[in-house]
């Protein structure tokens, strides 16, 4: 059962809409603005708290929290964004945000992993 716990979040504007990005990766754009992430990019954090152009959204930056699928995710594995900011397993080009501390079936389930602030590149 996916479960947040010992998060670390902040409040950002978003730099577009983000009503329906909760449990997305986001990034911050050139005006330190929320974004989704794209493809294998570092993410500033997990939307847990969408919003609309030009208002506030809350990102957990670091710490356990959920996350919406874009595919399959291995349990244990090492997760990134995909081009719609949604977690899948991380391919060998891609920015590692994290690891799955569960799996997912498929897409558009709600997991949890421990999200790792900055990334680091796959091996």
């Amino acid at each position: 059962m996916a479960v947040m716990q010992s998060r670390d979040t902040r409040t950002v504007i978003a730099g577009a809409d983000l009503s329906a990005a909760q449990f997305k990766f986001v990034k911050l754009d050139a005006a330190a603005e929320a974004v989704l992430a794209g493809d294998g990019e570092s993410a500033f954090g997990v939307c847990i708290v969408g919003a609309a152009e030009d208002n506030a959204a809350t990102v957990v930056v670091t710490g356990k929290t959920m996350v919406e699928t874009g595919a399959a995710v291995t349990a244990g594995g090492a997760v990134a964004s995909d081009a719609a900011g949604l977690c899948v397993d991380a391919a060998s080009t891609d920015i590692v945000m994290g690891y799955a501390t569960e799996a997912a079936a498929g897409a558009n389930l709600i997991i949890a992993i421990e999200l790792i602030q900055g990334g680091n590149a796959a091996a």
